[in-house]
């Protein structure tokens, strides 16, 4: 299994991964290990996240969410 996620900043800002390890790669941020763009910016919330069979689809849907503006961003996090 693989996830896509988006993680809240302190700044308010989103920032969009995909991990195998969802828990350790939260963990990862929050330590600011994990990213120079979250390091900057803890602690982070997770606010969303997708269940992928593989990488491959994770990469291309981590892509996806990537082109969306900040307010097509928000209304995907509300569902």
């Amino acid at each position: 299994m693989c996830y896509v996620y988006i993680l809240e900043c302190a700044d308010r800002s989103l920032y969009t991964g995909w991990t195998v390890d969802l828990d350790n790669r939260l963990k990862a941020h929050n330590s600011g290990k994990a990213s120079k763009y979250t390091r900057g910016r803890l602690p982070v919330e997770l606010v969303y996240h997708e269940t992928h069979a593989n990488r491959i689809e994770a990469q291309k849907r981590e892509w996806q969410i990537k082109q969306l503006n900040r307010k097509e961003k928000l209304d995907l996090i509300r569902g």
